[in-house]
Formats: C-alpha cells, structure tokens, sequence
C-alpha cells in the first residue's frame, strides 16, 4: 500500500506530544475505533524496543498488528516498524514527526505504509488505503483531543500478571 500522510495541529509542546505518541499504553484511548484487544509486549511502554500487538477490525488484508518503535529523536521523531497480515509476513511502517508552530502549537505529521511482498498479499490489501486513511484521520482528532486535554481520563493499558516488582524469596 502506498504511504498515506495526514496532518493534524495540536496546542501543545512538542514534548507533550512526543511523550504522549510514544507511550503505547495510551494507544487504545485514541485508536480503540479501530483496534482492539491490545498487548502490551514489555513492561516499560515507552521509548525504543516498547512494543504492542492489537487486532485490526475491517475488511480483508491485516487482521493483527505488531508495532514497536524502532527510533525516537525526541522531541521531533518517532519511527514504528511492525508486521501484520496472514502469517504476519506483511511489513508495516509509521513514522510520527513533529514541529513546533507559532507559539505552544505543534503540528504531528503521521505517515503510514504497508510493504507486502507476497502476491497474495497484495490482492488483499487491494483497496485498503482508504480504510486506513479514513481511520488515522479520526485517530488524529481523538489524538489531539486527548493531548490537548492532558490525558484526563486515559487509562493506560497494563501488563497482565500482578506485581511487576522482582521476586525476592526471603529465607528464614
């Protein structure tokens, strides 16, 4: 698929914005209407290595999704790299950049592609770029929303399990 670029504004500091892209845990508060059942795939969801995997609802093409961000220049970039797709062979690319505006106004540009190399692939993501765009593009208006609100509200996602602290047996 080709790359879909979309551009949103957002009164806030570049910081603020970067430091809310690049938490996964805060992802489904602004991309829920298209992704579900997300999971976290380490404790720390933040900065490069975090990672997460989510189904993708809709028609054909990529069912699942696995990002992870592969470079952060903070405050103005950040680049995913994931798969998804049948035997999540179709490689996935979104890159976030940001910059300042006049005043606190920074402007987020997203910039999203698949690179599906299997024929097969291909015929089924036939189609799907105006699936993708329309679902970024509102993405973007919640983004905004809740970067602007501060976060009020959001619940990040967790990893499952209890404690995350270390265990430390104590003998007696």
């Amino acid at each position: 698929m080709e790359p879909i670029s979309l551009t949103t504004r957002v009164d806030a500091s570049r910081e603020q914005a970067f430091d809310f892209i690049s938490d996964l845990s805060r992802r489904p508060a602004w991309i829920d209407h298209f992704a579900k059942d997300f999971h976290l795939e380490r404790l720390d969801p933040q900065g490069v290595g975090a990672a997460v995997r989510f189904r993708v609802g809709g028609p054909g093409g990529i069912d699942y999704m696995e990002t992870v961000i592969a470079e952060a220049e903070r405050p103005t970039k950040i680049v995913e790299k994931g798969h998804g797709g049948y035997l999540n062979r179709v490689p996935i690319n979104t890159i976030w950049e940001l910059t300042s505006g006049p005043g606190a106004v920074t402007t987020i540009t997203l910039t999203f592609w698949t690179e599906p190399t299997h024929h097969f692939d291909r015929v089924r993501e036939t189609g799907r770029s105006g699936w993708w765009k329309r679902r970024w593009k509102r993405a973007l208006r919640r983004l905004q929303a809740a970067i602007e609100s501060g976060g009020e509200g959001i619940e990040a996602v967790r990893v499952a399990g209890g404690a995350h602290e270390p265990y430390a047996r104590t003998v007696a």
